[in-house]
């Protein structure tokens, strides 16, 4: 696992919380900036893990932010694995709306309240 990536404009760091993976992002997220959030994604997907992205801290995320987190989504279908969001907000909470992603992903209001659900719970 990837314990932070960063780029002049974003940051991912990394932890494991009782028994899921929270990837908490901040800055602005976009085509020049997604590479770190690749990275730290394949570092920390693995068959039957909950990953929790915290988009709490996040400015802005444009439509290659939006399709790395769809990306991953599904190849953590594929392994058994859950992407759920955390703290959409904003700006982002209005894309997501606006494109429908909203609706494919659990969605919680913050990282406690995600832990407090069933794995994969949520949307």
């Amino acid at each position: 696992m990837v314990p932070e990536a960063k780029s002049e404009r974003f940051t991912v760091a990394v932890q494991a919380v009782n028994g899921a993976v929270v990837l908490a992002l901040a800055g602005e997220l976009d085509h020049d900036t997604a590479q770190p959030l690749r990275d730290a994604l394949d570092g920390a997907l693995a068959p039957g893990r909950r990953l929790l992205v915290d988009l709490a801290g996040l400015g802005f995320c444009d439509s290659t932010g939006l399709n790395v987190l769809l990306n991953t989504r599904l190849a953590a279908q594929e392994t058994g694995a859950t992407l759920e969001l955390v703290g959409l907000h904003g700006p982002v909470a209005r894309m997501f709306r606006i494109t429908g992603a909203d609706g494919v992903f659990p969605v919680h209001s913050d990282v406690g309240e995600a832990l407090r659900t069933t794995h994969g719970g949520g949307a």
